[in-house]
């Protein structure tokens, strides 16, 4: 980051630490002040911050509103009364206002600046959500993002991109809004580790078969086999009235990407 734009705070590398999460299904008032305030501070005219909200909640800006002052009142009143998810849609349009994303290769210093001030906002107000090239994803604790993190990368590091894409896939569906797909994230998560078990252990069969190939210590093979096991009754088999919960799903994707960077590593040696 340009020092001559950093904040003290930023240059010396002081920040606060990550509050526990407690937000998920809303957009409290800090986060809805703070993003537009990101916003203006990252270059965005109130005209342009107007004009991206109004498009996300199909409203049509007051054509009587033309200074500044009276466009962010309009503005604060829009984002005060939009529902918790559009808050969200929003903060991905202010972004790809601020610049290309990765989708071109790059990311402009002012959309830079604004993902990393939104995270902090959500890390400093313990909201669930996290900016990642400018698309918003569920945010773990600490355990469950490196967990998810080094899990792509050795997918991608050894080329297991099929079980990095079910990754993906499991990440997207446990973030989706306003209700996040958890059947769809543990059946995605479950998917990308049988695709690291058939590979390491180079069999067809299904993870409740392939683990037996892997040679995994006891009890942590049995500990994969009931893993399956749940995983299938919560996200294949699923009974009325017993759907998992967001808790739930989160505990078996961060598993499945431990396991998967564990059985990876393993295969490959000790120095892998």
């Amino acid at each position: 980051m340009n020092d001559e734009l950093a904040s003290f705070s930023e240059r010396h590398g002081y920040e606060p630490d990550a509050a526990e999460i407690t937000v998920r299904e809303d957009a409290p008032e800090a986060l809805r002040v703070g993003l537009i305030s990101l916003a203006l501070r990252s270059g965005l005219s109130s005209d342009t911050i107007r004009e991206v909200v109004c498009q996300v909640l199909l409203k049509r800006p007051d054509p009587n509103n033309w200074s500044k002052s009276n466009v962010d009142f309009e503005i604060a009143n829009l984002i005060d009364d939009a529902s918790w998810y559009r808050v969200y849609d929003v903060a991905e349009q202010l972004h790809r206002k601020l610049g290309p994303n990765q989708f071109a290769g790059y990311e402009s210093p002012e959309a830079q600046r604004f993902e990393q001030g939104f995270n902090q906002l959500c890390r400093e107000h313990g909201i669930g959500w996290k900016m990642e090239n400018g698309g918003i994803f569920a945010r773990g604790d600490e355990g469950f993002e490196l967990a998810v993190q080094q899990a792509k990368q050795t997918m991608k590091d050894h080329g297991n991109n099929t079980a990095r894409e079910e990754l993906h896939e499991a990440l997207q569906d446990i973030s989706r809004r306003p209700k996040a797909d958890v059947t769809g994230a543990i059946q995605h998560a479950m998917a990308a580790l049988e695709c690291v078990a058939r590979d390491v252990g180079q069999t067809k069969e299904t993870l409740g078969r392939a683990v037996k190939s892997l040679h995994l210590p006891s009890p942590l093979d049995a500990t994969v086999g009931q893993l399956w096991g749940f995983s299938s009754n919560q996200g294949r088999h699923l009974l009325e009235g017993n759907e998992p919960d967001f808790d739930e799903a989160e505990l078996v994707v961060g598993l499945a990407a431990s396991l998967s960077v564990y059985i990876l590593r393993k295969s490959k040696g000790p120095n892998s």
